[in-house]
């Protein structure tokens, strides 16, 4: 057994080649192989959005806070609250973010295939954001 104790593992702003506006990451766990479990907590602030990206073996997110968007490619935004829960399959280009004027906060929960959860793409532009 391994305890990961509280304030262990430092929060980190999101990147800005893989998210747009005020982002915070507090990593959960990364499981060691054979296992393949990530987990992080993630912050946006209003306005705030990943990239479209992909997860090799699929992603779950949990909203635990506030109230936000995601859009699978080609699809309708669809708002997400907290005590939603939503998957994307294998392979399917999505975003998910903040509400333009409310913060949102999930746990994403994601496999690494060949040591790959995540394969990042485009950044969401203001206009696909909007719904236009």
């Amino acid at each position: 057994m391994e305890i990961f104790e509280c304030g262990s593992r430092p929060s980190a702003r999101g990147p800005a080649e893989y998210f747009q506006g005020a982002v915070r990451q507090d990593p959960a766990f990364e499981a060691p192989a054979p296992a393949r479990a990530r987990v992080v907590t993630v912050t946006f602030e209003p306005g705030a959005r990943t990239a479209w990206h992909t997860h090799p073996l699929g992603q779950t997110l949990i909203v635990t806070a506030g109230c936000g968007l995601a859009q699978s490619w080609g699809g309708p935004i669809r708002e997400i609250r907290a005590g939603d829960v939503v998957w994307f399959p294998p392979g399917e280009k999505h975003w998910h973010g903040a509400a333009a004027e409310t913060a949102m906060t999930h746990i994403a929960i994601q496999e690494a295939l060949d040591g790959k959860a995540v394969d990042w793409l485009e950044h969401v532009t203001d206009e696909q954001y909007r719904g236009g």
